[in-house]
């Protein structure tokens, strides 16, 4: 989506009611909300990056770069706006501003979040955590919401942190740091891991911030109208988990039941609003583009090809274009040649 959904993203959190952002990690689970659609806001999982793009869980393992381009194709694809997940910022305040450079300049996501772990961080529903004395992290906050006023005043910035659940950490300390964030220049402040309702409930009451909920792990799940009351602005649900337990379905049956199984599944799934993968993927849109671009003789090939043509599958030959059945039937005899032992190398 261009960067006007920037200016889109602050109006958003300008309504008073909460935005249920569905969390991807993938262009392909961004093209799915599209096509479903009714989400105004998504972001990106940084969970759902590492182990979709490294098999590997979420412990500091993808690299800066490699988020910014996994983000980069996921704002490109999604027709609403995305925020994402830039972690520690990977690395100190000074390292962060270079993050939040990258995010802004080459990508259009909307907004970031980064959080105030020690690197390597982890997953903030894992125990193991540790976090920066809050003057550090401030800087940080600090650091990334100046290039945001240098560069692009509409990006939105997220201050997340992860001190109720850290070593040592505490709910009182949590809410001290979502204040003195916020007092830094973040736009919306996220405090992740409150284990309880009423955890919920002294966030909104403590933290003067539009916030964002994560309904995950440790956190309870709670709807829109509590969270509205607690003064919260997003609230983040994974699709990660749905779409590891789906596909381990599907590649259990294979398992067990073979190919059978994959025809019942394609004949089930025909008239799924998303079952056939070439309209999903706007493969039709390749063959308006080349009328509009390419030579009129190359549509010629869809007459005398077989396969997806962009509406469906066809297979027999068509008529159309140069060439057409003709030229098809030549192509035919001369194959039938070969294989008579009159042609061939």
């Amino acid at each position: 989506m261009p960067t006007g959904a920037r200016a889109e993203f602050r109006e958003l959190l300008d309504r008073d009611e909460v935005v249920l952002a569905p969390v991807v990690h993938n262009a392909l689970v961004a093209q799915v909300t599209n096509k479903l659609g009714g989400f105004d806001l998504l972001g990106i999982s940084g969970y759902g990056a590492s182990v979709s793009t490294l098999g590997m869980p979420d412990a500091g393992y993808l690299t800066m770069s490699e988020m910014v381009e996994l983000s980069r194709y996921i704002a490109e694809t999604a027709d609403v706006p995305v925020y994402a997940d830039a972690d520690t910022g990977f690395g100190n305040a000074v390292t962060a501003r270079r993050t939040a450079r990258e995010f802004i300049r080459y990508t259009d996501v909307a907004g970031l979040f980064v959080e105030d772990q020690v690197s390597p961080k982890r997953c903030g529903h894992v125990s193991g955590k540790r976090v920066l004395p809050m003057a550090e992290a401030v800087g940080k906050v600090r650091a990334v919401c100046d290039v945001r006023d240098e560069l692009d005043p509409e990006f939105v910035v997220i201050a997340r942190t992860d001190a109720r659940g850290a070593a040592g950490g505490s709910l009182d300390e949590a809410i001290e740091r979502g204040n003195a964030y916020r007092e830094a220049g973040a736009d919306v402040v996220f405090v992740e891991g409150p284990t309880t309702e009423a955890e919920v409930a002294r966030v909104g009451r403590g933290v003067d911030a539009p916030l964002k909920y994560n309904q995950t792990g440790v956190s309870p799940f709670l709807d829109d109208e509590t969270l509205a009351e607690y003064g919260f602005r997003i609230s983040s649900v994974t699709t990660t988990r749905a779409a590891i337990v789906a596909l381990y379905d599907h590649l259990a049956g294979l398992r067990d039941e073979g190919i059978g199984f994959e025809a019942a599944f394609r004949e089930r799934i025909a008239d799924h609003p998303v079952g056939d993968l070439h309209k999903f993927s706007d493969m039709g849109d390749v063959r308006e583009l080349e009328r509009e671009y390419l030579p009129a003789a190359e549509q010629a090939k869809y007459a005398t090809s077989i396969g997806h043509d962009g509406e469906g599958y066809r297979t027999e030959y068509g008529t159309e274009g140069a060439g057409g059945d003709a030229d098809r039937a030549a192509a035919d005899a001369n194959r039938n040649a070969d294989a008579d032992g009159e042609g061939g190398e």
